[in-house]
């Protein structure tokens, strides 16, 4: 989560500078308070930036939260170089749209909104006459929005659901009787997923509809998964996607290749054949070049992505070979003939371009789309228009995602400021970055610390390490809601990206590969030991936690150390050996974390398992897990909870109701996580 405007009906462009003009505020009369745990309702974002082929403006969706309803909403808006920021839709009534996709001459838009039955269709928007219309009757969700080159249909995904035979043959009940539900028959690997629940019998195909709407035409069959990004073929006859149409391809959960489907046919056509992830294709306009993302598969814990090309007449090539970190899906950018994407470096989002002969050059900095959470790695969406301006989002630890543009000749510029009125009244926590070496072997590791809203250097505070999931991801210098609240309580907040994160390169990530935790141990307790030489920071003041890959390392922490106050262990894993059994993706972790199934390896599981080190936990720690979470299932804490209780530590399990693995998902969630975690800590100042 990822994201000319011709005078219409409700669009008058505004004649000013490039960017949004703020209103001005008097600063002499403001009064600043730290940010509240009710902001979290207030603060706004940008995703998935769509630029008009023209280059005159961008509409995106704007993220929002309805405090009565205690949702994520949504709207389309729209801004540009002379145009203000302003509803795209400001006469109708459209719930929640999504997926705002151009066509190719930028007098349509096509995107993704409920309809009064509340089913995700696909609608249109005519830009010179303001109409709207329907063009899908669906019952299952579109996604990947795709117009032809000629704009007239429009590709996309949707799930098929498949009948399964009765598994056992059951009387009828008497009229007007009351029975028990029927049970749920289980027969594949995979049968939930986190957030979404348990899956339904079918598979993902791909459809094509006309842009004036009638009934989709479904061009694939199987009992196969497609997805990826759709690539039509600039004479618009084919589209190619990505899918693994292996017979076993549940076992090997990594592996697609690229298909270039007919559309007029359905016959489809493998274009790519090596054993890994090749994904996200992408065009040239002459047709005679295609790139995509994807890696050999080495069954290792984790690997860079990079973008290949295949041209006319020549196999795969690796664009990117001189970039150590993982690089997003690419783009197109027709004013150079370049590709562009976007890359994760030192915990710091960015904008690149890479030419035909590989070579590199960084366009902008600070991408991403961020809202109310962490501050993880979320660069989203770039688009890019005909004369070369690229519409992405932007944020740092001052503000939440906005969105920029980046003009041809390199200027860079943000049209946005969503959070100015709330921010305007709100006085954050500095963030400043710390480099310091690791007590293991020495490696240079990074990380920021949150400093509360009147920090004094003289005076003392407590520590609040809080250590980001994954394993492999990032946190970096952007917005951070939830680490900003902890700030706004008084605490020194510090995150560090330990080794195993992502964003410096392929050998740092996999340091903990079969080794996980490992001496990302020592990286954490080296980035506390740098923190409390500074001075500010009361060493008897120490508290810990994590969530996920966080709270596996916080519970990992406790049974090495007994220098943390309290600790609160989030959605952890504390024994891999049911955590691959239960997870939502048991295909995949005891492949590459482990490379054995556990019963084999009974020995290595349990000795990177948290709850092998419990029997020398003294430190105070709580648990806190959502109760519908499928990827680190509320097993693993009931069974920490237990132990812990067993061992007369000082403990309490709090249970998140109807919340998966994305507890901050709704905010009163958020709220409720970011309360119960300062409480705790409270207890033992």
């Amino acid at each position: 989560m990822r994201r000319s405007f011709f005078a219409c009906r409700g669009f008058v462009p505004l004649v000013m500078v490039l960017g949004i003009l703020l209103s001005s505020i008097d600063l002499s009369a403001q009064t600043f308070a730290p940010l509240k745990l009710t902001d979290v309702f207030e603060i706004e974002y940008a995703t998935d930036p769509q630029i008009s082929p023209d280059g005159n403006s961008v509409v995106y969706v704007r993220n929002h939260f309805d405090i009565m309803t205690d949702r994520r909403r949504t709207d389309l808006w729209v801004v540009g170089p002379g145009l203000s920021n302003q509803p795209f839709l400001p006469d109708l009534q459209i719930e929640n749209p999504s997926s705002p996709r151009w066509s190719p001459d930028g007098k349509r838009l096509a995107f993704v909104t409920t309809d009064l039955n509340g089913n995700a269709q696909v609608f249109c928007y005519w830009v010179d006459s303001g109409k709207i219309g329907r063009l899908t009757k669906l019952t299952q969700s579109p996604r990947a929005l795709s117009w032809s080159p000629d704009g007239k249909q429009i590709a996309f995904f949707m799930h098929v659901p498949m009948e399964e035979k009765p598994f056992a043959k059951l009387p009828g009940k008497p009229e007007g009787a009351k029975w028990a539900d029927p049970p749920k028959v289980i027969s594949t690997t995979v049968y939930r997923a986190d957030g979404e629940g348990y899956l339904p019998a079918g598979f993902t195909h791909l459809f094509v509809i006309s842009s004036e709407g009638g009934t989709p035409r479904k061009l694939t069959e199987g009992d196969f998964d497609h997805g990826g990004r759709i690539a039509w073929t600039p004479d618009g006859r084919s589209v190619v996607i990505a899918a693994n149409r292996e017979e076993d391809w549940i076992d090997h959960p990594q592996n697609s290749d690229l298909f270039r489907v007919t559309v007029a046919t359905g016959e489809i056509e493998k274009i790519t054949t090596r054993y890994g992830p090749d994904s996200n294709p992408v065009f040239s306009p002459d047709g005679k070049t295609i790139a995509y993302t994807g890696f050999d598969d080495k069954l290792r814990s984790y690997e860079n992505s990079g973008i290949y090309v295949i041209t006319e007449g020549a196999g795969p090539r690796l664009l990117t070979s001189s970039l150590d970190r993982s690089a997003n899906p690419p783009v197109y950018d027709p004013s150079t003939g370049n590709w562009l994407f976007t890359y994760s470096d030192n915990g710091n989002s960015k904008l690149a371009s890479v030419d035909s002969s590989g070579r590199i050059t960084v366009l902008a900095k600070d991408l991403g789309s961020n809202g109310n959470e962490r501050p993880y790695d979320e660069a989203g969406m770039v688009s890019v228009s005909g004369n070369g301006t690229v519409a992405y989002t932007v944020t740092t630890p001052e503000h939440p995602g906005d969105v920029a543009i980046r003009l041809p000749g390199g200027d860079t510029k943000r049209l946005t400021d969503l959070n100015a009125d709330l921010l305007a009244a709100r006085k954050l926590g500095k963030v400043t970055e710390i480099r310091y070496k690791s007590s293991f072997d020495g490696r240079e590791i990074q990380g920021w610390y949150i400093t509360p809203p009147d920090f004094d250097p003289s005076k003392k505070y407590p520590l609040m390490l809080e250590i980001h999931g994954g394993p492999f991801a990032d946190y970096g210098d952007r917005f951070t809601a939830e680490l900003q609240l902890y700030a706004a309580a008084g605490y020194v907040v510090l995150y560090t990206n330990p080794r195993g994160s992502t964003s410096y390169g392929a050998e740092f990530a996999n340091l903990i590969h079969h080794n996980y935790p490992g001496n990302d141990y020592d990286d954490l307790m080296s980035a506390v030991d740098a923190m409390t030489a500074k001075g500010f920071v009361d060493e008897k003041r120490l508290y810990v936690t994590g969530g996920s890959g966080g709270g596996v390392l916080t519970a990992w922490i406790v049974g090495k150390t007994d220098k943390f106050r309290a600790a609160v262990v989030a959605k952890p894993v504390i024994n891999w050996y049911s955590f691959v059994l239960t997870s939502d993706a048991t295909n995949f972790f005891y492949k590459y974390w482990f490379g054995g199934f556990p019963w084999e390896k009974q020995d290595q599981y349990m000795k990177y398992s948290p709850i092998s080190l419990v029997g020398n936990v003294k430190t105070p720690t709580m648990l806190l897990t959502g109760e519908s979470d499928f990827r680190t299932p509320i097993g693993e804490t009931e069974q920490y909870y237990a132990a812990l209780k067993l061992r007369k530590v000082d403990t309490a399990m709090v249970r998140i109701p109807g919340a998966s693995h994305g507890i901050a998902s709704r905010p009163s969630r958020l709220i409720s996580k970011v309360s119960y975690i300062l409480a705790w800590f409270d207890r033992y100042k």
